[in-house]
């Protein structure tokens, strides 16, 4: 069983699913900026999706970090992407989560993190 593809494959459906939502359902109830914001958390999502997958394909050139790569890129979409799901949707309803504000940048320095995991290990 191929980790990286499943979550890879699994954070790129939803990432279709909550594009298509913010799109479509969303864009009545978002404001511009709102709307702006969700579209970057799908596109996180879905960069780091495919690289995800990209790495599935690849684990033979992953020799040290891959454990790390993995837990880095995986928590910074779900850190990233998803609090800013949750500002966007919040604000919406004028119930902003306001705790999910600082999660947003630890998610960004996590999928930081995975590609500078990937770029060391080009190394050993």
């Amino acid at each position: 069983m191929n980790t990286f593809i499943i979550t890879g494959a699994l954070f790129g459906a939803f990432g279709i699913i909550f594009g298509a939502f913010g799109a479509h359902a969303l864009k009545k109830i978002f404001s511009e900026d709102q709307l702006k914001n969700f579209e970057t958390g799908v596109k996180y999502q879905m960069y780091h999706a495919i690289l995800l997958v990209l790495i599935g394909f690849n684990l033979d050139q992953i020799s040290k970090y891959h454990q790390a790569i993995y837990y880095s890129l995986t928590i910074g979409i779900l850190f990233f992407s998803f609090s800013i799901y949750g500002l966007c949707i919040s604000s919406a309803l004028n119930r902003k989560l306001k705790f999910l504000g600082p999660i947003t940048p630890i998610g960004g320095l996590m999928l930081l993190l995975g590609w500078i995991l990937l770029f060391l290990n080009a190394f050993a």
